[in-house]
């Protein structure tokens, strides 16, 4: 969904659009004012030097809307963008992007709060499933869960390392009943039908190998499960507890 500002019509030199508001001894936009772009989007707050500048709202014609800072016309600072379908971002941008801390909350009642770089979910956060209740909490890079992080369900939670938004490797599954069951998490390929052009197609398939059941442990993503640890139970025990 597009929030970039029209800033092409915004320009007093091509005689486009209306703007009723301050000026300075030069003639720019200068102060607080009103313009109605000759696309239909309207733009009311502050203008510094003929560009917006300072505190505004920007309401487009498609009825996206944003309320917040400016810097030399760009999205710069704190401020809260309303999209058409229903979601919004709350937080930080700089030069028009989304950067730093910020909430996004989407059509369906999911919500991230975390932190960003140019658009895009990365470093800390965490993303609520508003359906089931659950989260993910840990790292994100462009966009995808990446590096440690946890599933933190109703009764129990996964932590582990996570590769393009799957968990992959070492991990443990913590139940609130007070044990702990250790394992890996594989990635297999499952063959599919045949494709339009006779080729075999075939999808990751995520495939948990449990290993020993403990009692609450400090662990760390990428350490791998001692075989010496108290209070264990044998991978053939765990097979048949496996958490779906």
């Amino acid at each position: 969904m597009s929030d970039a500002g029209s800033d092409e019509f915004d320009d007093e030199r091509s005689q486009l659009g209306e703007y009723e508001g301050d000026r300075n001894e030069a003639g720019e936009r200068h102060g607080v004012g009103k313009a109605i772009l000759p696309n239909g989007d309207i733009y009311q707050g502050q203008y510094e030097n003929g560009k917006r500048h300072g505190e505004g709202t920007y309401r487009f014609k498609n009825g996206s809307r944003y309320v917040g800072d400016y810097y030399q016309n760009m999205k710069h600072g704190q401020g809260t963008f309303y999209y058409p379908d229903g979601s919004k971002y709350e937080g930080s941008w700089v030069e028009d992007l989304r950067q730093g801390h910020g909430v996004y909350t989407y059509p369906n009642g999911d919500t991230y709060d975390g932190e960003w770089l140019r658009h895009m979910r990365h470093g800390q956060g965490i993303y609520h499933y508003h359906e089931t209740g659950s989260k993910y909490k840990g790292s994100w890079v462009n966009g995808n869960m990446e590096s440690a992080g946890e599933y933190i369900h109703s009764n129990h939670r996964y932590k582990g390392n996570f590769v393009n938004n799957n968990p992959c490797g070492p991990g443990k599954y913590v139940f609130d009943i007070g044990c702990e069951q250790h394992g890996e998490y594989h990635q297999t390929e499952q063959d599919q039908a045949e494709g339009k052009w006779g080729e075999m197609a075939s999808t990751p398939v995520l495939r948990w190998i449990p290993k020993c059941i403990t009692g609450l442990t400090h662990w760390t993503p990428g350490q791998e499960t001692s075989a010496g640890e108290k209070n264990t139970a044998s991978a053939e025990e765990v097979a048949e507890n496996q958490p779906v």
